[in-house]
């Protein structure tokens, strides 16, 4: 449930502007800089100059890039092209899923300057005189931002292209079974099953979260999902815009602890520092610093447990392409480290 915030009418326009190539010795100094300080490796193949942007076509742990610059030496992002079977699973299947009759253009993965990245795909309707739509996706391939047109529109112009002598009902129902392939063609109708996983809550836990969270106090709907060890946790937001968690144990039926998500401002010093020993001459990312805090009746062993962070970065593994492995650390309540976890808490834990 992270909030993505994403720059597109900033930094990624989609006309193309004009690009005239150049020599490295007439990049300013800054820009040269900048790029040694972003990348620790790297081979640039061409420099291009824009209105205001340079731009370098490069290549870093095997990956063919461009890096785009401010004329004053800011980075601003960089793009990655990225072969739709290098994509994350979800984000191949919305598309075939919802655009028959659609190919892809283009897919880049991209890496802006305020920390966020996210897959960037370009399609364009089979035929001629089309304009390109853009999907915008997050690392795991849930669909953040679109321009592409409504998707039922898109399947419901389809199949009343492909079968004419439909009714409305016969339409429906194909609506209903639509699984493209990649080619475009008709695809044969298959029966929609979707799968169902049960929520481990209960009328007692629906009650108690209703009571310290009434919809007053929030500005989403809250998100039940299971979660490993026989825990069942409500995400949401509160008034104030703060992602919260709510964890109860399924068995006592009973609220075990809140979990509150820190915005880059208010991460513990004291793990930020560890993080950078740790790590030093590496780069990381932070993805997620919840701070856990057990209910006031909650005991393990006689005893109530004292507050924790659980703490989720990623890193760019060399070799694998664009690829991210995360790492997930736990620190007690003065910010030493803990517990060093295998696995995912649950299904929105980042994956």
């Amino acid at each position: 449930m992270k909030k993505v915030v994403l720059l597109l009418l900033l930094t990624l326009p989609l006309v193309t502007i004009a690009q005239n190539k150049i020599k490295e010795t007439q990049v300013p100094k800054s820009v040269l800089i900048s790029l040694d300080k972003k990348y620790d490796s790297y081979k640039v193949k061409t420099w291009y100059k824009s209105p205001g942007q340079y731009i370098a076509e490069f290549s870093t742990d095997g990956q063919n890039g461009r890096a785009y610059f401010t004329h004053n030496g800011d980075w601003q992002y960089t793009t990655f092209p990225t072969k739709q079977a290098d994509c994350p699973t979800a984000m191949n299947s919305y598309f075939l899923d919802n655009y028959p009759g659609y190919r892809i253009r283009s897919i880049e993965y991209v890496e802006q300057m305020d920390g966020d990245v996210y897959y960037r795909m370009m399609i364009v309707k089979t035929g001629v005189g089309f304009s390109d739509n853009e999907l915008i996706f997050d690392p795991r391939g849930r669909l953040q931002k679109s321009n592409a047109p409504d998707p039922d529109a898109v399947k419901r112009e389809y199949y009343t292209l492909n079968n004419p002598d439909d009714n409305d009902e016969g339409q429906d129902e194909r609506l209903r079974n639509l699984k493209s392939n990649k080619g475009g063609k008709r695809p044969a109708p298959v029966e929609d099953t979707p799968e169902v996983v049960n929520v481990d809550t209960t009328a007692a836990i629906m009650a108690h979260f209703r009571k310290i969270c009434p919809e007053s106090k929030l500005t989403t709907i809250p998100e039940w999902v299971n979660r490993v060890g026989g825990r069942v946790v409500a995400y949401y937001y509160n008034r104030q815009g703060v992602e919260m968690e709510e964890v109860y144990d399924v068995a006592s039926e009973a609220h075990m602890m809140t979990g509150k998500v820190l915005d880059k401002d208010h991460y513990t010093a004291a793990i930020v520092k560890y993080l950078n020993q740790k790590y030093k001459g590496e780069k990381y990312k932070i993805e997620r610093m919840i701070v856990y805090t057990y209910d006031s009746k909650w005991r393990i062993d006689g005893k109530k447990p004292k507050p924790y962070t659980y703490v989720v970065i990623s890193q760019k593994v060399k070799g694998l392409g664009n690829k991210l492995q995360y790492t997930r650390m736990e620190f007690d309540a003065s910010g030493n480290f803990t517990n060093l976890l295998a696995q995912p808490i649950d299904k929105n834990d980042i994956q």
